[in-house]
């Protein structure tokens, strides 16, 4: 391996047994800025192939999103990659945007956090903004937490956790009604499919597959409150 500070993204992956991984962001919000300015870098440079210094920049960010963080990034975007302009927007309203509307209720999901945001004329509406800690890593984390339950052993390394990232993103399913698929799943050849791990290792996977998303719509589970509920609320 070089001499490099730092690997992002997909390249930080395919080194991920040599490297210790690491999350600027968490719940939505950054929280380690030396880190997320080597992404930024990584971002104009390596993926854009842009000079920053040459172009307007559009950031988005999540909603309730401290006014210091916000500060924080502009501040960095202005001294540190000497942008010309700038402009910060919440990512709903952009999402609403792109849908032709300016009203609407927006519900966004991401890697540790998932929010709803009402908006009216354009405008997010900050008292009536649900926020739902929990996100599509927390789903990985419950499928680990199923399989080992059923007999599969996973000792949390980060090989193992981009195995189980995969295993979600490529099998795993939202049941429309969960009683009845566990019902369904009694036959286990039903909602059985099978995935195939780096060492060619053939895992049968079963009501797992549609257990683990319903972190996001239970209540009570891990102290959060439901995505259902956090929508309806709003």
């Amino acid at each position: 391996m070089g001499q490099k500070d730092a690997y992002v993204g997909d390249e930080a992956q395919t080194k991920r047994g040599l490297l210790t991984l690491k999350y600027p962001i968490e719940h939505g919000m950054v929280k380690n800025w030396d880190h997320m300015k080597k992404i930024w870098l990584h971002i104009f440079y390596n993926e854009l192939r842009v000079d920053p210094e040459e172009h307007p920049i559009l950031l988005t960010e999540v909603p309730l999103n401290p006014k210091a963080n916000r500060e924080k990034m502009t501040k960095i975007m202005f001294e540190k990659f000497s942008v010309p302009s700038m402009y910060v927007a919440i990512q709903a309203v952009l999402s609403l945007f792109a849908n032709g509307r300016l009203t609407g209720i927006v519900l966004n999901s991401g890697d540790s956090a998932a929010n709803t945001v009402p908006i009216y004329e354009g405008h997010a509406v900050p008292h009536a903004i649900s926020w739902l800690g929990l996100g599509g890593r927390d789903i990985t984390n419950d499928l680990t937490r199923i399989l080992s339950e059923g007999g599969y052993v996973f000792h949390g390394t980060i090989r193992e956790n981009n195995v189980n990232r995969r295993m979600k993103e490529t099998i795993t399913y939202v049941a429309l009604d969960f009683e009845q698929e566990i019902e369904k799943a009694k036959n286990r050849s039903s909602v059985e499919k099978a995935f195939e791990l780096p060492s060619g290792q053939v895992l049968n996977v079963g009501a797992e597959r549609f257990r683990c998303p319903e972190v996001l719509f239970c209540s009570g589970w891990d102290r959060q409150e439901s995505m259902k509920k956090s929508t309806i609320q709003s």
